[in-house]
């Protein structure tokens, strides 16, 4: 519901701006342009939306790195098997940030999975 309020909001305001900034244009150049600006308000309204629906469905678990089970750790993106176990041969970890000072990963390699670990003490 809040997303049909946004986007008739945002069409009153697109069909507002139109109207006010085009008195030259003739009423067919008018509709043709309030057309493309609805085309795209729908695109990006659609795309928000999904968004939304995949953020609130997301199922992320975080993982310990100092606790966390081969399995656990290789569920993370861009961990292989090869580098699960080699996570868990330099346990313990203080910080996350030593899966990079100890070049486990790379800087962005760590970045993709960053919210998604953690390090219990």
């Amino acid at each position: 519901m809040s997303i049909r309020l946004i986007h008739l909001t945002l069409l009153a305001s697109i069909l507002g701006t139109c109207a006010g900034c085009a008195p030259n244009q003739s009423p067919d150049q008018l509709r043709e342009k309030t057309a493309e600006a609805t085309s795209t308000l729908k695109r990006d309204t659609k795309a928000v939306a999904e968004g939304v629906k995949e953020g609130l469905s997301s199922k992320k678990s975080v993982v310990d790195l100092n606790k966390g089970s081969k399995d656990d750790l290789a569920s993370l993106p861009g961990i292989t098997s090869q580098r699960a176990d080699r996570i868990i041969a330099e346990r313990p970890f203080a910080t996350t940030h030593q899966l990079v000072s100890r070049h486990i990963l790379s800087e962005d390699e760590y970045s993709q999975i960053q919210d998604r670990i953690v390090v219990d003490h």
